[in-house]
């Protein structure tokens, strides 16, 4: 416990007695959690999802936390899903759906509750497993550094503590959990992260997982440095507008490629584009991303030039839904296209918005990428119709040029055994 009070004194995640809500399921972590957190003398509400996926167990688990808190004088809420209700309206995933009705509830608990924040019980092993999902999908620095210790209104407590840790101090408090079954099924990535290949790597590596979890610690540390200097980089080679001094960051940054994509960062920019800036900084009239160069100055284009919006999987105007591989029937279509499951995982972030010159990406059943308007030229698009395409991208990644080509990124191959259906309703 006194290693958790002192993770949480370092992150300044609590003040003294503040108010929490902890997430409490009645497995081992979020009973350790609550235990730890009412024992330093927080003010703490215990909040319980029961989806009903697990028939008596649900109920069990829920039985559990009620006596639970009851022992402990800790105020309960419970709250009760309609799972395939969401998933009918969504077309999400059952954990998906879980993930959202969970999420979407805490959050009105908090924000019902000013000052409160939502302690998870993510620990030490669930960070390392998040390492490892993002480092296999070639993250960056802020994929590999792994879940922060605050995300907003979340805070992690536990997240230097081990599994084997915690159930060692409920072992010495004589406190008893309940275990999900489904925890031990290898379906989902995670679960054969953590069943079966990181106890073989601990197996050949002893102590692997506190030295990733160290790793992730010194990731953090250069993500936070990454950002202050991305704020110092702003003020000194932009201006008011948002516009970039590009002449003056090639004649005099030491790495000028670098601190250029820095700034350009969610413009759809890419190496190529930046290589082309550094390389004739003075060129006049070419569109980079959302930025125009002139003579010097990358000037950024009006929003009404590039409309682009976040979209959501399951949420208007992207219909989703789930297909088996046996009833997996692929056809033509302009308006749908079919993914591995695997593309919803590590929460990435989705945009549909208009292709923009210089756009590249990796065509289904080819090797290498072409360029969009390689494409168009293909298809013999005029400009009005080139000015109506969108692309479907995942963190900055195009999936999908909507009505002409899917990307081979996360495309249905032979191992896929989830799949899913997105159908662009606009």
């Amino acid at each position: 416990m006194e290693k958790v009070k002192t993770f949480i004194r370092s992150h300044n995640l609590l003040a003294d007695g503040a108010k929490v809500v902890v997430a409490l399921s009645g497995g081992a972590d979020s009973v350790a959690l609550l235990h730890m957190l009412s024992r330093m003398g927080y003010s703490c509400t215990a909040a319980h999802c029961n989806f009903h996926l697990r028939g008596a167990e649900s109920d069990r688990d829920m039985e559990f936390v009620m006596k639970l808190c009851v022992d402990m004088s800790i105020p309960l809420v419970i709250k009760h899903f309609d799972v395939y209700a969401r998933m009918k309206a969504t077309g999400e995933s059952v954990e998906m759906a879980c993930r959202s009705l969970r999420y979407d509830w805490f959050r009105e608990l908090v924000d019902s509750a000013p000052g409160s924040s939502l302690a998870v019980a993510h620990h030490l092993n669930d960070n390392v497993e998040t390492f490892f999902l993002n480092a296999l999908r070639g993250s960056g620095v802020a994929g590999v550094r792994g879940m922060l210790p605050r995300a907003g209104y979340i805070i992690r407590p536990l997240l230097e503590v081990t599994r084997a840790e915690i159930e060692a101090y409920l072992r010495a408090e004589g406190i008893g959990f309940v275990t999900d079954s489904t925890n031990a099924e290898n379906t989902f990535r995670r679960n054969r992260l953590r069943n079966v290949i990181l106890p073989l790597i601990e197996e050949y590596f002893p102590g692997a997982s506190r030295m990733i979890s160290a790793t992730m610690s010194n990731l953090r540390a250069d993500s936070a440095l990454l950002s202050d200097y991305d704020a110092i980089l702003r003020d000194t080679y932009t201006d008011e507008t948002g516009s970039i001094d590009v002449a003056g960051l090639a004649a005099g940054h030491p790495h000028p490629a670098e601190a250029l994509y820095r700034l350009m960062r969610g413009s759809g920019i890419t190496q190529q584009m930046i290589d082309s800036i550094i390389a004739d900084p003075m060129a006049a009239g070419l569109t980079f991303g959302t930025f125009t160069l002139d003579r010097g100055r990358l000037i950024p284009l009006d929003n009404e030039q590039v409309a682009a919006i976040t979209v959501t999987p399951g949420k208007p105007p992207l219909a989703m839904k789930h297909i088996s591989r046996e009833s997996f029937m692929p056809r033509r279509s302009s308006d749908t296209i079919w993914l591995d499951a695997a593309v919803l995982e590590g929460n990435p972030r989705f945009e549909l918005r208009p292709w923009r010159q210089g756009d590249r990406f990796k065509p289904f059943g080819m090797k290498g990428s072409k360029k969009l308007s390689d494409l168009f030229v293909t298809h013999r698009l005029d400009s009005n119709a080139k000015r109506r395409v969108r692309v479907l991208t995942r963190d900055g990644e195009i999936l999908w040029v909507v009505g002409l080509r899917p990307s081979r990124l996360f495309a249905v191959n032979p191992l896929t055994t989830d799949i899913i259906e997105l159908t662009l309703k606009l």
